[in-house]
């Protein structure tokens, strides 16, 4: 069984400071071990909890589907001028490596239609006598 207790990986932001309850002095426990109904909780207030409060399993759901919420607004907010940047890089690094290639073959099928154009037009007045004749 693997270990529950692992180091995140370091992008992820850690709690480092435990704050107190909005109203209840440092250092006091609750008055009553059982919570009680919680009402939605304001993003801009969440604090952490203590580690003597528990909540339930429904509330631990609720929470999670908060916190979720809240992470994909902000990855959605960059995500899509992200996705544009890289798209839009990816694309002109292929057409950097394309001109190249169609310089060479554009060049390659005018030389033949100009030499086409040069043996017809020469096949055609062969027999033709000068204009400036004697």
């Amino acid at each position: 069984m693997a270990s529950t207790l692992r180091t995140p990986p370091r992008f992820v932001p850690t709690l480092t400071t435990v704050l107190d309850l909005p109203g209840e002095p440092a250092g006091t426990e609750p008055a009553s071990p059982v919570a009680a109904p919680a009402a939605p909780i304001d993003p801009a207030e969440a604090v952490a909890l203590p580690p003597a409060e528990q909540r339930s399993d429904a509330e631990i759901v609720r929470l999670e589907e908060q916190l979720l919420h809240r992470v994909l607004q902000r990855v959605d907010l960059s995500l899509e001028e992200r996705l544009s940047d890289a798209v839009s890089a990816a694309v002109q690094q292929q057409l950097d490596a394309m001109v190249p290639r169609l310089r060479e073959e554009i060049e390659a099928v005018l030389r033949a239609l100009v030499i086409e154009a040069m043996a017809a037009e020469l096949s055609e007045n062969t027999g033709s006598v000068p204009t400036s004749g004697a």
